[in-house]
């Protein structure tokens, strides 16, 4: 066996290991954050569970930390009262980057993790079956319920050599996209094998599996070896070590080798994480921003990395270079040694230890202006600057740019980039707030702000439903198309019907008015629809709209998922090219729908009443799928088998 599925066998509570086939697993470890947080907390609530049954539930803030209103720190005092009345630990703002935070001081080789964000894969860094999933799901799987999967196919990465002075994980990561795209890990976990492994630390596996969420992968992950001892060991955490390997004889469903030594510096142009190009053929592009951190590149060992080119210099007057650091524990020990210092004098503007401009919460580019990150998106728009052009590169690619104001290759630089991992990490973890007991939790009060409302809930499927094409779309739709994520609407995260106002607002303005004027409809999409963030405000907000179901050409894992729990058909086309015959307006008609869905048929007619004809959908549902399109969603599922 391999090491995924020696991991999903041990923790197999249904189904086979037959790729395709859907399967569940119990869940070890669960985590969220305050963007998605508040939401799965509300469902959790509405489940009535009055205590979780994971091993360990964190809650993080790291995401709505621009505190300009009461919204967030309302839903920040909702989160930590909910949390700690529910059983769940708490890492308070200021503490780290979720996926830093759980790295460092949670995870564990061989376990499971289940999170509300799409990058919680971080953890297969450490040997675990880390996924990212809808609020939703993790609510459940809070609760002592199994997580549903379709059991993934496992691709076998291949690492041979040792990567060059100046050559990054993060080229690693952007050369498996640009071969397998956006789309090419759907369905799939990237294990990563050979000798090449031996040559990379914890941070460096992690920046290499936080951004295998962007080739839309299950997750990711690395073997549970002697780094991964000695960096659990740096932690004050061997007693979490155990050692996982792939069998000699292992099997993988597809195979993609990589020579590392043989990787130079690459960069991902906008607006994809898959559009990469090496930095020599991108050429010496004008820099306006450069920033750096992220949950993909915000260690200890990249700060360091950055720390070092940046001594002694300053940074070039026409770029404004800011810096993140990934938790508080790097923070602290990079102003213990110096390095802080360092960076500060070269003339960085240090900013808290969280998600912040990764998700354009501050730190929003000039117009027109070029931004070199190293975060693992670069959708439109996303940055809070729809002009803006956002690159990503690696840590030490950002750094040699913020000194030169155009984007350079690192490999030449001025600098030791020999950074040797601490034998000890600080470790303090008193911004981690234990749960009150189990004996005080009845009397434990939970706090709601005046801007949290109920979440929308879908009413069971009808025996026929018709509605408009309200929105036709493209290829790559994200999740940033389909609910922004900017900072001007993070802090409603809890509030559905203000979302509800900009709702698909960057594909089509007038889409939020003309969806509540026709009380609802479909939506017409390309390929991968709702690629990106596992945010499943992407499907409440739509439901709170009354969209019955989405067709299109294929969807993205996570968000397929979030449509399912909250009883919106996902439907694609048996022949792709009838997308071509569907317009905006058109009406359609889905007959006997509900009988069809009842019956596990695999194929579902639609009449377009406008154009006059008829073609057959896919809809591609488990029997458990079945029964939660038929009655509303997950939560009525539940709600139905309580009673």
């Amino acid at each position: 066996m391999n090491v995924t599925q020696k991991i999903l066998a041990a923790h197999l509570v249904s189904g086979e290991l037959t790729c395709g086939s859907e399967i569940s697993i119990r869940i070890d470890q669960t985590l969220t954050q305050d963007s998605t947080g508040t939401m799965a907390y509300l469902q959790f609530e509405a489940m009535g569970t009055k205590r979780v049954k994971t091993e360990r539930s964190m809650a993080y803030i790291d995401h709505n930390t621009l505190q300009t209103g009461f919204e967030n720190a309302d839903d920040h005092k909702y989160i930590t009262t909910v949390a700690s009345k529910h059983g769940i630990y708490l890492s308070k703002p200021g503490n780290g980057i979720c996926h830093q935070v759980q790295l460092e001081r949670i995870g564990i080789p061989g376990k499971t993790l289940l999170g509300s964000d799409s990058h919680t894969p971080t953890g297969g860094a450490l040997g675990m079956i880390a996924i990212g999933a809808g609020g939703l799901d993790v609510a459940v799987a809070m609760g002592g319920a199994p997580y549903y999967l379709s059991c993934p196919g496992v691709v076998n990465v291949h690492l041979t050599g040792k990567l060059s002075r100046g050559v990054a994980a993060k080229d690693v990561i952007l050369e498996v996209l640009r071969r397998l795209s956006v789309k090419g890990g759907v369905g799939k976990v990237m294990e990563y094998t050979g000798e090449g492994v031996q040559t990379l630390s914890i941070p460096e596996r992690a920046t290499i599996t936080n951004m295998g969420a962007e080739l839309g992968a299950t997750t990711s992950v690395f073997p549970s070896d002697e780094i991964t001892r000695q960096f659990l060991r740096a932690q004050g955490r061997e007693q979490d070590f155990s050692p996982l390997s792939a069998d000699a004889d292992a099997t993988y469903d597809q195979l993609v080798e990589i020579d590392l030594s043989a990787l130079v510096p690459m960069v991902a142009l906008p607006h994809m994480p898959d559009n990469v190009q090496t930095v020599k053929a991108a050429g010496q592009i004008k820099a306006d921003q450069v920033c750096i951190g992220s949950c993909t590149n915000s260690s200890y060992l990249d700060m360091m990395r950055v720390a070092a080119i940046l001594k002694g210099k300053t940074v070039h007057p026409d770029v404004s270079l800011v810096i993140a650091p990934g938790s508080r524990q790097v923070l602290s020990m990079l102003s213990a040694n110096g390095a802080l210092h360092d960076m500060i004098e070269a003339g960085a503007r240090i900013t808290e230890t969280a998600c912040g401009f990764c998700i354009g919460m501050g730190q929003s580019p000039a117009t027109d202006a070029v931004s070199i990150r190293t975060n693992n998106r670069n959708f439109f728009g996303r940055s809070g600057t729809k002009s803006a052009g956002i690159f990503l590169v690696s840590c030490e690619t950002a750094a040699a740019t913020a000194l030169t104001g155009v984007l350079t290759d690192p490999r030449g630089v001025d600098a030791n980039l020999d950074v040797d991992m601490p034998e000890t990490f600080f470790q303090n973890d008193n911004l981690i707030l234990a749960p009150v007991s189990a004996a005080d939790a009845p009397d434990a009060v939970v706090v709601r702000g005046p801007n949290i409302k109920p979440f929308p809930q879908a009413q069971a499927l009808e025996e026929s439903i018709s509605g408009k094409v309200l929105l036709k779309m493209e290829d790559n739709i994200t999740t940033d198309h389909i609910m922004p994520s900017d900072s001007s609407l993070l802090p409603f995260r809890s509030n559905i019907p203000k979302l509800s106002e900009h709702c698909l607002a960057p594909v089509d303005p007038t889409f939020p008015a003309r969806a509540k004027a026709e009380g609802g409809g479909f939506l017409l999409a390309g390929q991968n629809y709702g690629q990106g963030s596992s945010r499943e405000h992407a499907a409440l907000v739509p439901l709170y709209l009354k969209i019955r179901g989405v067709i299109a050409k294929s969807f993205a894992r996570i968000h397929q998922a979030n449509l399912i729990n909250n009883g919106i058909l996902p439907l694609t086309f048996e022949n792709e090219a009838d997308y071509d015959r569907f317009d905006q307006a058109d009406v359609l008609t889905f007959k006997d729908v509900q009988a069809l869905v009842r019956s596990g048929a695999q194929l579902i007619p639609v009449t377009n009443e406008t154009k006059g004809f008829t073609v057959n959908l896919n809809i591609s549902l488990s029997e458990r799928e079945r029964s939660m399109i038929l009655a509303g969603g997950l939560i009525n599922m539940i709600a139905a088998a309580n009673k």
